[in-house]
């Protein structure tokens, strides 16, 4: 079940999954998301967690952080385009982050963003996905 329409905007996603390996970044995104609404949110902080947690219960939208500590979170988003599940990059070296070519149309977001930023995002995915 999703949020609620505002104005006008899709419905936000009921769980999404955050790929960061900052646990204070991995926080506030939390933290702001749950503001929106959002029923749940969970985090990772490398590539073979998120894959465990989207076997475990696929998200509905997720957030990969471009750059973990020693690798690429591209297999993730590999196994989100799989599943057909909504997802953006989040990454603090801003536009300067190469993305696999068959990723370069998803959204990018930039370390930090605002929350309206993030919330039309989120939006966004649900919409798109």
């Amino acid at each position: 079940m999703e949020s609620a329409p505002l104005n006008g905007f899709p419905t936000l996603p009921n769980d999404v999954l955050i790929v960061e390996d900052d646990p204070i970044i991995a926080l506030d995104f939390e933290d702001t998301i749950l503001g929106f609404g959002v029923t749940s949110v969970r985090s990772v902080g490398n590539v073979a967690a998120a894959l465990a947690a989207i076997a475990a219960r696929p998200p509905d939208f997720a957030l990969l952080d471009v750059a973990l500590a020693r690798e690429k979170s591209f297999a993730v988003a590999e196994q989100l385009d799989v599943l057909n599940i909504p997802f953006a990059f989040v990454t603090g070296y801003g536009g300067a982050a190469s993305v696999p070519a068959a990723f370069a149309g998803r959204p990018r977001l930039g370390k930090p963003c605002t929350a309206d930023t993030l919330e039309a995002a989120l939006r966004r995915g649900m919409r798109s996905g």
